[in-house]
């Protein structure tokens, strides 16, 4: 009985972490996102209780968009400026890589998995960034701020 629940147990922690993305499923990227927290090489664990900038993600149907950082509002709008970084979805061996492009750079970050709510990628130097989906900050009651 013992054996049969730890090799229950196995089997399905190893289909849990064996699920990867599919490039379709890379369309929930578009939208703000909001870093929770980061888990860095050596094991640390950084939280983000407060966030003063948020990523947007605009992926087209071809794969192709942008990344553009941005500033939420207490009207609950966003601010940005004319920066963005060029984004192209990929995939090779079974993972789904976001390939940036600036006019000063490229680099890619693995997608290791992505839901309506949540996100979490994986970048060269193998620091892992948790996000959240984040939602407008409206402390104004739909009233601009002056």
């Amino acid at each position: 009985m013992k054996k049969t629940a730890l090799l229950l147990f196995v089997t399905l922690v190893l289909t849990a972490c064996g699920q990867k993305v599919s490039k379709e499923e890379t369309q929930k990227l578009n939208g703000y996102w909001e870093i929770e927290k980061v888990l860095m090489a050596d094991g640390s664990e950084k939280d983000y209780k407060i966030n003063m900038m948020y990523d947007f993600f605009e992926i087209g149907k071809d794969y192709k968009g942008f990344r553009k950082k941005v500033t939420p509002q207490l009207n609950g709008k966003f601010l940005a400026d004319d920066t963005a970084e060029a984004v192209e979805i990929t995939e090779k061996d079974d993972k789904i890589y976001l390939n940036y492009k600036t006019e000063y750079a490229t680099w890619k970050e693995e997608l290791k998995s992505i839901s309506d709510d949540k996100m979490v990628i994986l970048n060269q130097q193998n620091i892992e960034y948790h996000y959240k989906k984040a939602t407008a900050i409206n402390l104004l009651d739909g009233e601009t701020t002056k």
